[in-house]
């Protein structure tokens, strides 16, 4: 499904942009939250302590681009202020619950083993999905001579994704079988966000 449209759409409206950027915000903060929720108690890493940080701070960094646009919207993170709120919501849930079960099923975890497992690969998903939205919401943003900018996200993202590959291949010889699998598992997802995302500012 082709999203640069949609994008294009919600950029020219400053009510839809500004809850864009709130949806965003939204769910990088949430995304943080389930990197710092996988911790252990006592054996954490320098990686997830950057990671969880730096989502933290996009989420930040995307709230304060709402200056840009003009109106004071979305101070919240209230179903009024998201686009396509419930799927937004339950999004990352829904994508840890089913991963949980596919490497439940083919690794024999559980506990903390299984709360690491799925952070690496709804993680990984979650990189390769923003290293193909940021790119195209900043390519709308430039060709509308927008004020926002995602520029610093997108290096950040790029980052990331390579430190999740290589905790992949020290996880499983054969991580990327798997990692295919978990992709498809987000792509039905995200299909269906923006199926309803476009239902909404259609």
């Amino acid at each position: 499904m082709n999203i640069k449209p949609i994008l294009e759409n919600i950029v020219d409206n400053n009510v839809l942009h500004a809850k864009w950027l709130n949806t965003l915000s939204y769910m990088e903060n949430a995304g943080a939250k389930k990197i710092s929720a996988s911790e252990h108690k006592e054996n954490v890493n320098l990686i997830i302590l950057k990671h969880a940080a730096e989502e933290h701070r996009h989420a930040y960094y995307l709230k304060k681009q709402l200056d840009k646009l003009e109106g004071g919207l979305c101070k919240t993170y209230t179903n009024d202020e998201l686009l396509t709120p419930n799927h937004t919501k339950f999004y990352l849930n829904a994508l840890d619950v089913a991963v949980c079960r596919y490497l439940k099923q083919h690794f024999n975890l559980s506990g903390y083993e299984l709360k690491f497992a799925a952070y690496l690969f709804v993680t990984y998903a979650i990189e390769v999905r923003a290293d193909e939205l940021y790119p195209v919401y900043q390519e709308v943003l430039t060709n509308a001579g927008s004020r926002v900018t995602v520029k610093s996200i997108i290096l950040e993202e790029e980052g990331h994704l390579e430190e999740m590959l290589n905790q992949l291949r020290g996880f499983s010889p054969d991580w990327e079988k798997h990692a295919e699998i978990v992709i498809k598992i987000e792509q039905e997802m995200f299909e269906d966000w923006i199926l309803n995302l476009g239902k909404q500012i259609a």
